[in-house]
């Protein structure tokens, strides 16, 4: 605004604490930074109500601001439309809006972003920001809402496109339209971390494969050898191994120093190059030192 680049006209009207009709407007103008917005808005407030307070009225005014004088004074009172000299556009016919053309059109209107956002609270129990980010656009809700379709927990869902699968997007300046991998592939993705079947670091690894080939979950994960280990025959001999293997620490655990639990843990998910579920190793794990 200093700079000239942008001006800035205001509307200001007072009216007594209590007192539901609005008062009579002026408009202020001349105002070129916003230091000037503010004092030429704090003295035009000011003025409107010692003049109520008085006993005047405000009269409908245009107020030209004077930065040098810190004052508003009169420009112009004409502000009804026939002071302007409005005239009817004679190419232009009058426009009849019918009740039925209304509800009609309203009936037929697409669910709305606040809406959409509404029922996705609603309906999935996600977090109303989370609904927020996801109606953002319509193709992004009808990703999620397709996901849905194939996935059975909203915010697990939301979680991961608004974070993994928007910063793709973002990364690559990607439209959701465009996006190779599909509401389907989520949903798979998604459904086999909540079976135990892979981690969730695994699963960035194989969402991140998606992104590079298109190829679908299971591909991958056979490919990759991903498989979570969950299975507690085939855990406990690893997890009983790296016990006796560190006895002292063994000791300084029973001992009270809980916290070396992450070290027997990251042992055990070293010798399982990363598949072992770590739910189940903390279990396994604490039975045995606790037990």
């Amino acid at each position: 605004m200093e700079k000239g680049h942008l001006r800035c006209d205001a509307n200001v009207s007072v009216r007594p604490v209590g007192q539901k009709e609005f008062g009579t407007r002026t408009e202020v103008k001349n105002m070129n930074s916003f230091k000037g917005v503010e004092r030429a808005l704090r003295y035009e407030i000011d003025r409107q109500i010692e003049l109520i307070k008085s006993g005047g009225e405000v009269t409908q005014a245009t107020m030209l601001w004077d930065e040098k004088r810190q004052v508003a004074e009169v420009m112009r009172s004409k502000e009804e439309s026939h002071d302007y000299r409005y005239f009817p556009e004679p190419d232009l016919v009058n426009l009849v809006v019918s009740r039925e053309w209304i509800d009609e059109t309203r009936a037929n209107l697409p669910e709305l972003p606040d809406a959409r956002a509404d029922r996705f609270v609603s309906q999935y129990g996600i977090r109303e920001y989370d609904a927020a980010v996801l109606t953002d656009t319509r193709d992004l809700a009808d990703y999620f809402e397709e996901t849905m379709a194939h996935f059975d927990e909203g915010q697990a869902a939301a979680n991961w496109i608004g974070t993994e699968v928007l910063g793709v997007l973002k990364q690559t300046g990607q439209d959701i339209r465009e996006y190779r991998v599909k509401p389907k592939q989520i949903a798979d993705l998604l459904g086999r971390i909540k079976a135990g079947e892979i981690s969730g670091k695994m699963a960035k690894t194989v969402f991140a494969e998606m992104n590079e080939t298109g190829k679908d979950v299971a591909a991958i994960i056979k490919e990759k050898g991903l498989v979570q280990i969950s299975d507690t025959g085939a855990l406990e001999p690893i997890i009983d191994k790296i016990l006796a293997d560190n006895p002292d620490n063994v000791a300084k655990y029973r001992a009270g120093k809980q916290q070396l639990l992450g070290f027997f843990v990251g042992q055990v998910m070293k010798a399982t190059r990363g598949q072992a579920n770590p739910q189940v190793v903390n279990k396994l794990l604490r039975a045995k030192l606790e037990g």
